[in-house]
């Protein structure tokens, strides 16, 4: 299939897309860059824009049936339309740990705790970073610096919220939302993971309970079938000396 191929090559390079993006963005942000370093910082983020507004496309035109593809891949198309998710390609790098898991199920479940963490990592220092680009230079605002930023960022993920920093920008709480929409959403994966594994562990005992009732009941059985046979053998006996006490 001609969109697979495409996807097999453009994997690696839609990664080292995401992190050069990820590296002039948190460069021009954290930085506080102006002239020419921040002129480069942007050419070098609408570049990697470009790399995934091509892949977006080629894909679209490759898809069979395209409308089916279209509604499948929203997220494909965020990362093109706002850019501050393009690093989210990132989380494909940690699929890659998946191999030190040997069972199914193990598998399923450490991929889902090394994506919640990726998405939980990139998630917190995203955010960070563009509520301090949307937030330094408004009036009265609280969230200034980068680790002013990154703690109200780990708050407000987990619904903590103290109240020392807060956006003033209507940007800067459209973040807050999202990042708190983020958090819900990853603690909802945690407890379903955790969940399942507890449900896993109680269907095992469960299931070796049953197992050491089937022995128990097999080796009833066959105790009462010895038991069997020790009494017909022993009425076989008493019939024969029977016969041999008649016929003297």
């Amino acid at each position: 299939m001609k969109q697979a191929r495409w996807q097999k090559i453009a994997d690696w390079p839609l990664t080292l897309a995401a992190i050069v993006f990820l590296a002039a963005y948190s460069f021009e942000v954290i930085g506080d860059l102006g002239g020419p370093r921040a002129t480069v910082a942007e050419a070098v983020i609408w570049v990697t824009w470009a790399v995934f507004l091509a892949d977006y496309i080629i894909n679209l035109v490759l898809a069979q049936p395209r409308w089916f593809w279209f509604r499948t891949h929203i997220l494909d198309l965020l990362i093109v339309v706002l850019p501050m998710l393009r690093p989210l390609r990132l989380l494909r790098l940690l699929t890659l740990l998946n191999v030190l898991h040997r069972t199914a199920g193990a598998a399923f479940r450490s991929r889902v705790i090394v994506y919640v963490a990726g998405a939980a990592t990139l998630l917190v220092f995203l955010s960070a970073l563009a509520v301090l680009d949307s937030e330094r230079s408004a009036p009265g605002a609280t969230i200034v610096t980068f680790p002013d930023a990154i703690w109200w960022a780990f708050v407000t993920i987990s619904t903590v919220g103290y109240g020392d920093f807060s956006p003033v920008t209507d940007i800067g709480r459209l973040i807050a939302v999202g990042l708190m929409l983020g958090g819900i959403a990853l603690l909802g994966v945690v407890t379903a993971t955790l969940a399942s594994w507890f449900v896993e562990r109680v269907a095992k005992q469960e299931e070796d309970s049953q197992s050491a009732t089937r022995g128990e009941i097999k080796a009833l059985s066959r105790q009462i079938v010895q038991l069997h046979e020790a009494l017909d053998r022993s009425r076989a006996g008493e019939d024969s000396d029977d016969v041999t006490a008649g016929r003297r």
